[in-house]
Parts: C-alpha cells; structure tokens; sequence
C-alpha cells in the first residue's frame, strides 16, 4: 500500500469520453484522486454525488477532482451522466490502476471472499507526492462515503 509521502504512481489512461489522460500533465495542481467501487451502485453514487454537490469549492480552489474505478467508457458515461458529475470518470477496465496504487485487495461479504477495489481517496500535491489518503486500511482515515465532498474539502480547507 502507498503511504503518505510517497510519489504517485503514473496514470495513463482514457476518460469516461475517450479522451486521453495523463496524471503527469497535471503536476503543478492538487489532485483528489478518488478510486470507487463500481458505477451505478448506491454507495458509489453517494460517495460520487456529494463531491459533485462541493465541486465548485474545488473547481474554484484548482483542485482536479477524478473519479476512477473498472467498468467500460459506457457505464462510466451513464454513471456521470444520470448523477451530473462534472469531473472525468477515469478508465481502469484491467484493474492495473487499482492493483498499482494498492486497492484493489481480498473483500468478503456475506461470507464469501472476492477481489474488488477498496473504496480509496489519495490526495495529490503539486510534486505528485501523496498528501493524504483516506481508505480502509489501518491508520487512515475512513472515506465517510456520504459525506466524502465535505471530508475532502475540510482537508483542504475550503468553505463549501
């Protein structure tokens, strides 16, 4: 798993719109990079909706906020366009994202074991290094996942 401090780990990929994207180009800007389950499912739309309701404060304060989970270009499109997000839905169809940046892990629920994404947000400094991480594992700080917007704002400091 990333620890704070470390350097982020590259992405290149596409958005939910086919455009390519590439973290490095945005060296210089604060990053919320928020990996999330799945598209169209109650928790992720929570989590996903709150950050769009504060986006402005982030928009206003040139922090990119991206939103990156599995699923195809179509999914992530329907996802973004029946919630009204305003920021990019990254691709990650392989899981090598997730699997990169340490959250793609074993989960279990109702007994069984499974492999899927952890629900995970790293904040991203100017140098690319991780500034902060909230996630499932031991010592962060959990992502409240309906309240994630005002959690991240709050670390950032921002009026919402």
């Amino acid at each position: 798993m990333l620890k704070i401090g470390d350097k982020a780990p590259d992405i290149i990929t596409k958005t939910e719109s086919g455009t390519t994207f590439k973290l490095k180009d945005y060296r210089g800007k604060k990053v919320a990079l928020v990996f999330y389950v799945k598209d169209n499912t109650g928790g992720c739309q929570a989590q996903l909706c709150d950050i769009r309701d504060n986006y402005v404060a982030f928009k206003n304060s040139n922090i990119m906020v991206l939103g990156i989970s599995g699923g195809t270009e179509k999914t992530h499109q329907s996802f973004k366009d029946k919630n009204n997000i305003q920021f990019p839905l990254l691709m990650d169809e392989d899981l090598s994202l997730a699997k990169s940046y340490g959250v793609y892990e074993k989960k279990k629920m109702y007994g069984k074991e499974y492999m899927g994404i952890v629900r995970t947000t790293f904040l991203i400094d100017e140098n690319g290094k991780i500034e902060a991480i909230f996630g499932a594992g031991q010592g962060l700080q959990k992502v409240k996942t309906k309240e994630h917007g005002t959690q991240l704002a709050e670390f950032y400091g921002l009026k919402l």
